[in-house]
């Protein structure tokens, strides 16, 4: 799960977010971090190898821009991970028909009857 490397370090998350949207070349990149260049080019690096990054070249510079796809395999195991078990899901849905059922005998039968008047 080479998403998860992606994401395991703050200016990695921070270069992903600033690449969400719009394809930055890497001056822009490292321009808003105080660590030297040569340090944001290996965070660059990592994003590429783990495919959550792609750089083109234009011209002399390369422009980075965001690759959601291999995240998703991140998103779905955390969703699983996160996520109610479906067997919490059926212990709860037993529980309100259970409920349901206990209402249902202990409410009079006149309660659920009209006034009974007739038409």
């Amino acid at each position: 799960m080479d998403g998860a490397r992606a994401i395991a370090d703050p200016v990695r998350r921070e270069i992903l977010e600033l690449v969400r949207t719009t394809p930055l070349p890497a001056g822009s990149i490292a321009a808003h971090f105080s660590i030297s260049r040569p340090a944001v080019s290996k965070h660059l690096r990592v994003l590429i190898e783990c495919g959550v990054v792609e750089a083109t070249a234009s011209g002399r510079q390369r422009i980075y821009a965001l690759r959601p796809e291999p995240l998703v395999e991140v998103a779905t195991y955390l969703d699983r991970l996160l996520s109610p078990s479906f067997a919490m899901r059926l212990d709860a849905l037993e529980t309100e028909v259970a409920r349901t059922r206990r209402e249902r005998r202990v409410r009079p039968p006149s309660a659920s009857i009209s006034t009974g008047e007739t038409a």
